[in-house]
């Protein structure tokens, strides 16, 4: 709800706080008074057109500035606090610029946003119903939207969307799989080639390092051989020729001899016994090596052979043979996944045929729905229009099935197609109607859609009575009507404010009107009052107490504000509007 409006420089209106509340407010004054900057300002607050040439001459610069109560819009807070402003206590600031040069800027909790991000924050907040706005019931999925809230059907749209939604997912999928199919089959050729491969030469793990090792050592087994005779030859000769034992032999006997003449010196031999004994050992090790070198041919070419194998497969699927067997069970799992396409394929269709089962069966309800709900809305509304001076006009409510020609191959329909009985449909997510409210305004005219079959005047009474029906059900929390009561009179502007007023139970209203028997309908009155110094006129807004309301009323009933006779119409009238109000 807007709490309070505070408009600098905007037209004749020099500095001015609309303070608003629940309920009807009223909007008077006389002609040129600059009644309609209020709505002007609301305009430039949602975001509309700047015009520099509403800003008021002399000035810099037009403000306007909304002060929103954001209790109960959650939403509201929410969209602020994304686009970097703050949620004050009491409440939210949005505000609009417009520069004399045409420059405008847009604020929203105190931070600098583009006007298109102030204009969706705003857009929810107000509905606008006047001769120069965009009506939002104007909107086809506003139309729509409206007619489900009336008819409570909102269960059966949301259970409609739900399958609408696994459909397409649905369908999505089976595109992907089916597209990718060649693909798929080519990756799956490759893989099963590489596995099979992998497969057929069945390499263990660490193979490929134990046959480098032993083809290395089967390759040189005579150097091999040679190097280890001769070392145990220079260990421990055979053939009486100097050895390293012997030497150890010598150096052992020499230091023995004088053990008994110094300790150190005996600790030193047994030193040198110690390297005997480990001489020893190695030469017999040695022995047995040199022995053990044998020359394989059969055994080499068999280990030469089984290492291109496993090159082989390091060239392709990975560095070492523990690479390559990693690679072959991913290849193995993958190919599991590619090898269900067919499958995948199938059961995605059948899914796809169910859903669009289902689909065409929660359409068709609510369709059913929506007929139902038109109908009693059309009468509602062309009763409201009756008693709002338009005794001949009727409002249908169409809702229709987008039919298509039936596809060239029934059993693979277009994506966004159902069979629905006996014809095929084009479906949404909001169902598989079109609804379009349809206004006749006079008797024998045909029906036409709202935009083309209203003037202003009538649009705004048209407006004014769909949203008479939709009270409680729209969430909207504040409507904004600018000649609702154009080319009105007598008893019907009697009920116009009567209806204004059942709105307002439900909803903040806003009226700018030039008819006293709407204005006295009101639970709080705004004056635009002006005033000229012969040089510059100004107004300012000036909300009315009781005494203040029979004087404005009196004028707009005769022109003349301290009539007797026209202050008791005045009375009178606002006595009738409290006793039809209650």
């Amino acid at each position: 709800m807007i709490e309070e409006l505070r408009i600098t420089s905007l037209g004749v209106i020099d500095s001015s706080v609309l303070e608003l509340g629940p309920g009807l407010t009223v909007i008077t004054g006389e002609t040129g008074a600059g009644k309609t900057m209020v709505v002007t300002a609301l305009g430039l607050l949602l975001g509309g057109r700047a015009d520099s040439g509403a800003v008021r001459a002399g000035a810099r610069q037009a403000r306007v500035e909304g002060l929103i109560a954001a209790d109960a819009l959650p939403a509201l807070a929410a969209a602020v606090e994304d686009a970097g402003g703050e949620v004050e206590d009491d409440g939210i600031v949005l505000a609009r610029n417009v520069s004399a040069e045409g420059r405008s800027r847009a604020f929203a909790g105190g931070a600098a946003v583009p006007v298109s991000t102030l204009a969706a924050i705003a857009e929810p907040l107000v509905a606008v119903h006047g001769q120069s706005d965009q009506h939002r019931l104007l909107k086809p999925q506003t139309q729509r939207q409206a007619l489900d809230r009336f008819g409570a059907l909102d269960s059966l749209q949301a259970s409609y969307a739900a399958v609408h939604d696994d459909l397409v997912a649905t369908e999505r999928e089976l595109a992907e799989v089916t597209a990718s199919a060649r693909e798929r089959a080519r990756e799956a050729d490759v893989l099963r080639f590489g596995v099979d491969e992998v497969a057929a030469v069945a390499p263990q793990p660490g193979e490929d390092a134990e046959l480098a090792a032993e083809e290395a050592r089967l390759g040189h087994a005579d150097t091999l051989r040679g190097a280890a005779e001769q070392a145990r030859e220079a260990l421990s000769s055979e053939h009486g020729s100097p050895d390293a034992l012997g030497a150890v032999a010598a150096a052992r006997g020499l230091l023995e001899g004088v053990r008994d003449h110094d300790a150190e010196a005996g600790a030193l031999a047994d030193r040198v016994a110690e390297v005997s004994y480990l001489l020893s050992d190695v030469a017999a090790d040695v022995a047995s090596y040199a022995s053990g070198v044998d020359t394989d041919p059969a055994r080499l070419a068999a280990v030469s052979e089984r290492r291109a194998a496993l090159i082989g497969l390091t060239r392709k699927y990975g560095e070492s043979v523990d690479e390559v067997l990693a690679w072959a069970e991913t290849a193995s799992k993958r190919l599991l996944d590619l090898d269900s396409t067919d499958e995948r394929i199938q059961e995605l269709t059948a899914r796809a045929g169910r859903l669009r089962e289902e689909l065409a069966t929660a359409g068709a309800a609510l369709s059913q729905a929506r007929v139902a709900a038109a109908a009693k809305l059309s009468t509602a509304v062309s009763d409201e229009l009756t008693l709002l001076a338009m005794p001949h006009a009727r409002v249908t409510i169409r809702v229709a099935p987008r039919t298509v020609d039936a596809p060239a191959d029934p059993e693979h329909p277009p994506a966004d197609v159902v069979r629905v009985g006996e014809r095929w449909v084009r479906f949404g997510r909001s169902g598989l109607d079109e609804v379009e409210f349809l206004l006749a305004a006079n008797s024998g005219s045909e029906p036409r859609p709202l935009h083309k079959g209203a003037s202003g005047g009538e649009l705004s009474r048209v407006m004014l009575a769909v949203e008479v029906c939709l009270a409680g059900t729209s969430p909207v929390p504040t409507f904004v009507f600018d000649e609702v009561d154009s080319g009105v009179g007598g008893a019907a502007a009697v009920e116009i404010g009567r209806r204004l007023a059942t709105l307002a139970d439900d909803a903040q209203v806003l009226v700018v009107t030039h008819l006293p028997q709407v204005a006295a309908f009101a639970d709080r009155h705004v004056l635009v009052e002006k005033s000229s110094d012969g040089t510059i006129t100004s107004s300012g807004l000036v909300t009315l107490d009781d005494e203040g309301r029979e004087r404005e009323l009196s004028r707009m009933l005769a022109g003349l504000a301290e009539s007797d006779t026209a202050l008791a119409h005045a009375r009178e009238l606002l006595d009738l509007a409290r006793r039809r109000t209650a």
